[in-house]
């Protein structure tokens, strides 16, 4: 049963701000995919929600800023930015990830802005993100401001975005995608419509040679109450050849990680699955950008 008490179809961001300060028990919904169904479970009721669905004309699509920045609006479907020429041609991997996420019908109704406000550590896109350190740009009564992502989690299913602010655009400057390739892993019990038991993306960028690490990101999911990344994985595989790093990497990586144990998993089950995921994925992101290692 869906308690929804009060529903408003905002005409603009600024609509949407108004109705959510005026109401403030409101929720954003924008594709419906997780608010919903949390509402249907009774988690919510009585609800009060502003509907920023229809807002295409601001918050929709991928595009080019003059300076290269990729500028992605937050009600995009995940299918949309799969298919994007953009993503396809600058950021592939955040392609890989956007595919990932429940079955087709979810892809082309769930989106990417609601991924990251739900806040949860194991949404799919959500490693990506942070492995490319996203911006995130909020709208609210006194204006704009802009969250790196590594401050945007502040714990488990919260962001610091406030009750009457509207993410209104995820944006990723050239200099943190030019150069790099990536690869984004996740693991479930199977391989559709499938929470992530854990996810990891890397993101690589080598040397002339094809094969000496110049930079590289290790970004996961489910490796903790919120996305993160492992500096210790990152600092141990700079300056080495892929084939150098491989061995190294993951055992590194947990030196930063705090997995745990759930229905889903045990805590020990995922810490092998960070040291496997995070060595496949340093070689897979590295075979894309000419390298000729094995994680094998």
């Amino acid at each position: 049963m869906y308690d929804i008490v009060y529903y408003h179809e905002a005409e603009s961001v600024q609509d949407a701000v108004r109705a959510l300060t005026e109401h403030p028990e409101a929720r954003v919904i924008a594709g419906g995919t997780d608010v919903l169904v949390q509402i249907r479970e009774g988690r919510f009721g009585p609800c009060e929600l502003v509907s920023i669905h229809e807002l295409r004309d601001e918050l929709w699509g991928v595009t080019l800023d003059e300076d290269e920045t990729i500028c992605i609006g937050p009600i995009t479907w995940f299918h949309a930015v799969n298919t994007d020429p953009i993503c396809q041609e600058r950021i592939p991997v955040l392609c890989d990830a956007c595919d990932t996420p429940g079955g087709p019908q979810l892809r082309v109704s769930g989106t990417v802005g609601g991924n990251l406000c739900n806040g949860i550590t194991s949404a799919d896109t959500a490693s990506t993100f942070f492995a490319f350190g996203a911006e995130l740009v909020l709208e609210g009564p006194n204006g704009r401001r802009v969250v790196p992502i590594e401050k945007w989690y502040a714990g488990p299913g919260k962001t610091v975005r406030e009750q009457n602010e509207v993410l209104v655009q995820i944006r990723i400057p050239k200099s943190h995608y030019e150069g790099f390739t990536g690869e984004y892993i996740k693991y479930g019990k199977r391989r559709a419509l499938e929470i992530a038991t854990m996810g990891c993306c890397c993101l690589v960028k080598l040397a002339d040679d094809h094969e000496t690490i110049e930079d590289v990101r290790f970004a996961y999911g489910v490796a903790g109450p919120n996305p993160c990344r492992s500096e210790a994985a990152e600092n141990i595989a700079r300056g080495k050849t892929v084939a150098e790093a491989a061995p190294l990497v993951g055992e590194a990586a947990l030196e930063d990680l705090h997995p745990r144990d759930s229905w889903r998993a045990s805590k020990d089950f995922r810490e092998q699955l960070i040291k496997e995921m995070t060595k496949r994925a340093l070689v897979e992101a590295a075979a894309k950008g000419g390298s000729t290692a094995s994680w094998k």
